[in-house]
């Protein structure tokens, strides 16, 4: 079944920022990991998911 715009609107009421990600939501993140900064982490997991771990 494809995801549609009810279904979108659901999650984005859910949400704890009140909107849906972009690509943009995860470019800080993505360079990050891809920089020296995060050359000691090890096994980690990030959520870049607007709060919805919380919901």
């Amino acid at each position: 079944m494809p995801f549609g715009l009810k279904d979108r609107s659901i999650i984005v009421t859910g949400a704890v920022l009140g909107r849906a990600s972009t690509a943009q939501d995860l470019v800080g993140v993505a360079c990050f990991l891809a920089s020296p900064a995060s050359d000691f982490m090890t096994g980690q997991s990030l959520l870049v998911d607007g709060g919805m771990v919380f919901v």
